[in-house]
């Protein structure tokens, strides 16, 4: 069984446990370390006092001042069996006071020794008092980063919170993109790719009723066609020759319905391409591929494609299905609509965005106030369904490309199909490198 994790939970705990670790580290060395430095002061006074004694025959020099730490010191020569002893230094607790003593070397050939003691209970209860204010420090210590991780988690979970409470009250009819200016740094990538997706979302749901509805349209008048064109023909009885013209205006309808059904199913397609594993492939390459393909076609119908190439070679980590049905439709429309004995330019180049493919024709232009890229929009009077750019436009949005759509502005009639691919999952080839050159035809 699963267990849910919380974010903000596991933020909390891991700071506290580290504060907590990282304050009980640092007092612990503190405290030590008053310890150690008050001890080393009462050990050196001590020994102090042992060499006064044994140098001059007193428990300070001459020339010092009486001083009233003297008056808790206890002196004794004693007599000691065992071998020398150099010095020895400890603590003994009696009668809830605190000694601390000295073993001092006074007289070598008759073993006697300075056995200097000390009072230190006062030092100790200022010890005991430091360490207890020590902990209370830490306790409140702790209590603040309490508090400063609940709030710097609740400032940190915010920009989420917003985020969920905008897309959870979402639907079809209240998709609107999120303000990226509002958003903390952090999360602009996460804002840009939420409002692509949004915008995915719209233009599906938009262009999935225009789909059904012109889908229904398209079908319903060839099956209107079909049945008024057998009511006539039963009607009266025919020569066999009419039988066979009626068959074949019927098997011509069916054959525009069958063309319908293949564009919808290539939606079908399209959408499982979506899903592929993207690859890494040398886009130049591609393009040299498909105008060669184009190029033969062009030329059977008197028209000219030529190609410009730059740079010389472009990774980019895409689906190529869809990279291939976006150019393919490009070079198809271009082809369609430029007339005989004129020209079509398939060129790339590289700008700030990333890579710019660009499809430039000689036909009639088109008209910027429709949709082009909604399905079963067609324009000039050439034969098709209208489902190419729909499908070129869903392709551009799965790539995360832009694609468009607008008239030549060089005084010359024609359309500039572009797609512009993102320079982020993509690299450039040196014109040196792998053997790539420079190639324009």
């Amino acid at each position: 069984m699963l267990i849910k994790h919380s974010i903000r939970k596991n933020f909390i705990i891991q700071l506290i446990v580290s504060s907590l670790t990282l304050i009980l580290i640092f007092s612990s060395i503190l405290y030590f370390y008053i310890e150690k430095s008050i001890y080393d002061d009462k050990h050196n006074a001590l020994l102090k006092y042992a060499k006064n004694i044994s140098d001059y025959k007193s428990v300070f020099r001459q020339d010092e001042s009486f001083a009233e730490n003297y008056l808790s010191l206890t002196v004794e020569i004693i007599y000691l069996k065992e071998s020398a002893i150099e010095l020895d230094f400890y603590e003994k607790t009696l009668n809830g006071h605190t000694y601390l003593t000295l073993i001092h070397p006074f007289n070598a050939k008759e073993k006697s020794y300075l056995k200097i003691t000390k009072d230190i209970s006062t030092t100790k209860q200022l010890l005991n008092k430091i360490l207890n204010y020590i902990f209370i420090i830490n306790i409140a210590g702790l209590l603040l980063v309490i508090i400063y991780a609940i709030s710097i988690s609740k400032m940190l979970i915010h920009p989420i919170t917003v985020l969920s409470s905008r897309l959870s009250n979402m639907n079809e009819h209240l998709i609107k993109p999120l303000k990226i200016e509002e958003l903390p740094q952090e999360f602009e990538p996460l804002g840009i790719t939420i409002n692509h997706l949004i915008s995915r979302i719209q233009n599906f749901v938009k262009y999935q009723k225009e789909l059904f509805i012109g889908t229904a349209h398209e079908l319903k008048t060839p099956l209107a066609v079909i049945k008024l064109k057998n009511q006539v023909t039963l009607i009266k009885k025919r020569s066999p020759e009419e039988y066979i013209d009626a068959l074949k205006v019927t098997n011509k309808t069916i054959d525009e319905m069958n063309i319908i059904v293949s564009n919808i199913l290539n939606i079908g397609r399209q959408e499982g391409a979506q899903l592929d594993k993207p690859v890494e492939v040398d886009v130049i390459e591609i393009l040299k591929q498909k105008a060669n393909d184009f190029k033969l076609l062009a030329e059977n119908e008197h028209k000219e494609l030529n190609m410009s190439f730059e740079p010389s070679g472009y990774m980019a980590t895409l689906q190529v299905s869809l990279l291939n049905q976006i150019i393919q439709n490009f070079l198809q429309n271009a082809i369609k609509f430029t007339p005989k004995e004129k020209s079509i330019t398939l060129r790339s180049s590289q700008d700030d965005y990333g890579l710019l493919i660009e499809v430039i024709d000689e036909g009639c232009g088109i008209d910027t106030g429709v949709d082009l890229f909604a399905p079963f929009k067609r324009q000039g009077n050439k034969p098709g369904v209208g489902l190419g750019l729909f499908l070129a436009k869903s392709a551009a949005d799965a790539l995360g490309a832009k694609i468009k759509l607008r008239n030549r502005e060089d005084g010359a009639s024609g359309t500039i199909a572009s797609l512009q691919l993102n320079s982020q999952l993509s690299c450039i080839i040196p014109r040196n490198a792998m053997g790539f050159k420079n190639n324009k035809a």
